[in-house]
């Protein structure tokens, strides 16, 4: 299946390089950024069409809906990575992350299934986070948007998979693509929690610039995308199929416990 693709945040990491897998197969690509005119010339991918979108915004999102009506693929790439203890979280921060990571997404999701259920074709990709399976502390915000966009995901497949049209969701686990520079922290000058959160923080920017290619990540969604009948998950890099098997058999707690572990933290 080739036509129009749509991923949002496509202008770096995972979203650029799903844009040039999907451009390479064929595909017309539309491409969202917030700001599109940012975009350094020699950053510009040939074949990707660049549209500005602001998913913070309700009304820019639904003035989208014309340019959704005809897309065959969308890639609810774009996001917001949140650190900080859960008591110190502004009110204001969660709303946004979800704004951006959930709230966005699922409109956009519910403004192309029209066109998909009447050509009775259709691939939606949710890009989340192996964090979603394996909850790490100072994450909590974060965590809970991937676990969102995944319950989307799992419960509207089974609705609309009879018209043709597939959902499902991607897990990467650590990606090297400097995602660690544009994380939004919020953590008190005197906060209780501040040595945990400095080893946690400290470790999980190790394990990311040490981590899989946006490259890899984006195979996998293609490879979801092109699949006759896609699986509820893909997850990719951090030795999935290892911890994966061992959530299945240990009790969930053993399994919390490892992750923890892995960002330096003693549990």
């Amino acid at each position: 299946m080739t036509g129009t693709a749509l991923v949002t945040g496509a202008s770096s990491g995972i979203g650029r390089a799903t844009a040039a897998a999907l451009v390479a197969l064929g595909y017309r690509v539309i491409g969202t950024s917030r700001n599109p005119d940012a975009i350094a010339k020699d950053d510009r991918l040939d074949g990707v069409d660049y549209r500005a979108l602001d998913l913070t915004d309700p009304q820019a999102v639904e003035d989208f809906a014309p340019v959704l009506a005809d897309v065959d693929v969308l890639v609810n790439n774009a996001g917001e990575s949140q650190v900080g203890p859960l008591e110190e979280l502004p009110t204001a921060a969660i709303e946004e992350v979800f704004r951006l990571n959930v709230l966005a997404p699922v409109r956009l999701t519910q403004l192309v299934l029209p066109g998909m259920r009447e050509r009775r074709r259709g691939r939606i990709v949710m890009v989340g986070s192996m964090l979603a399976s394996f909850p790490l502390a100072y994450r909590s915000s974060y965590v809970a948007t991937k676990a969102a966009i995944k319950g989307f995901a799992d419960a509207a497949r089974l609705e609309v998979s009879p018209f043709g049209v597939g959902i499902t969701t991607v897990e990467p686990g650590s990606i090297n693509t400097g995602i660690s520079t544009r994380r939004t922290k919020y953590i008190a000058e005197d906060s209780p929690y501040a040595d945990d959160y400095r080893t946690m923080l400290s470790t999980l920017n190790a394990n990311e610039a040490s981590g899989i290619t946006a490259e890899r990540v984006a195979e996998t969604i293609v490879r979801a995308v092109r699949a006759p009948s896609p699986r509820p998950l893909y997850a990719v890099g951090s030795r999935a199929p290892l911890v994966f098997a061992i959530r299945r058999l240990a009790p969930r707690s053993f399994a919390h416990k490892l992750t923890a572990r892995a960002h330096g933290l003693k549990r």
